[in-house]
């Protein structure tokens, strides 16, 4: 018989002690970069599926979209500037230094509720959408105005 086997209930009773010492997710804090990161990428998503189902709403109307302002081009070209600061947000909130990042997270969250709310339409789908992104967005302001370096 060998004496250096450890019984098995020993290994299992130092499992759950192990197990007893992991703290949980609620007490530990996300960095403030990561958790400001993370709102743009879902304020992103949001965007995203905003618009797609404002194209599957323009389809089934079977609507050719001849409503918007000017030049499709210009309109386009305007929409891919105005769409890259919360694209690019992502990245920023991550890499910049504290107090560019602050100052860069309030101002584009601003400006990113400017054409949500500007920009939109009175359909069901956006005014839910955009006021989840609202809601995002002012979170992002809160937490870099409040963020202590």
């Amino acid at each position: 018989m060998n004496t250096n086997r450890v019984p098995e209930r020993d290994i299992k009773n130092r499992e759950i002690k192990k197990m007893k010492q992991i703290e949980p997710v609620s007490n530990k804090t996300i960095e403030t970069r990561v958790e400001l990161s993370t709102l743009w990428i879902v304020v992103m998503l949001n965007m995203i599926f905003a618009d797609i189902f404002t194209i599957l709403v323009e389809l089934v109307n079977k609507n050719t979209m001849e409503e918007l302002p000017g030049d499709v081009i210009t309109v386009m070209a305007i929409a891919a500037i105005v769409t890259n600061v919360p694209i690019l947000m992502i990245y920023l909130a991550r890499v910049l230094p504290y107090k560019s990042n602050r100052w860069m997270n309030i101002v584009a969250a601003i400006f990113t509720i400017v054409y949500v709310t500007g920009g939109g339409s009175a359909t069901p789908h956006y005014i839910i959408i955009a006021s989840i992104e609202v809601i995002i967005l002012l979170t992002v302001i809160v937490k870099a105005w409040k963020w202590k370096n």
